[in-house]
């Protein structure tokens, strides 16, 4: 084995530590926003981790969370909670999350402002140490309306601004009227 015992088991991980758990690796983990729908109140944690992950507590700003499901998380068995701003994931069992890419949860929400940023972050290992990581940018939705029979709707608009007007309120030929 990598130890130079006879008959040992011991092998390098992907980092070339022997008998390593991966975690050495060169950068950290690195989470990111993918699918944001703030119509629908919904957006994907994606997560690159060279290593395995055995717990997070990710606070936003920018939204109030309302759940969050799916992804590798529970994939790993993981327990998620969220309040507020903040989702909590970790195993019960001791499993981790694997290294790897992918979708970590999809997370639910309300009250999207203009922008959605991660504010704060921590990300475990099985031995309950943190690991490096990396939040990505902010989502900075376009502000207008997204009511499609409203007069002024606006088809790139991400984030309702609530500005929308209807046949009463709009001055000319407004929706065929």
């Amino acid at each position: 084995d990598c130890f130079g015992e006879c008959g040992g088991d011991a092998v390098e991980d992907e980092c070339g530590v022997c008998d390593g758990d991966g975690s050495s690796c060169a950068g950290g983990v690195e989470l990111s926003f993918q699918n944001v729908d703030t119509s629908s109140g919904t957006l994907d944690v994606y997560m690159v981790n060279p290593a395995p992950v055995a717990g997070f507590q990710v606070e936003f700003s920018g939204i109030t969370v309302t759940g969050a499901d799916g992804g590798s998380a529970i994939d790993a068995g993981f327990m998620i909670s969220s309040s507020g701003s903040t989702i909590l994931g970790f195993s019960l069992t001791g499993s981790t999350i694997p290294s790897g890419e992918g979708v970590l949860t999809t997370v639910s929400f309300t009250d999207a402002s203009d922008e959605i940023c991660f504010d704060t972050a921590v990300i475990s290992d099985s031995s309950g140490q943190p690991l490096d990581f990396s939040l990505g940018d902010c989502f900075s939705g376009t502000p207008g309306c997204m009511d499609a029979t409203a007069c002024n709707y606006n088809a790139d608009a991400t984030v309702d601004d609530g500005s929308c007007a209807y046949d009463f309120d709009c001055a000319g030929d407004c929706g065929g009227s």
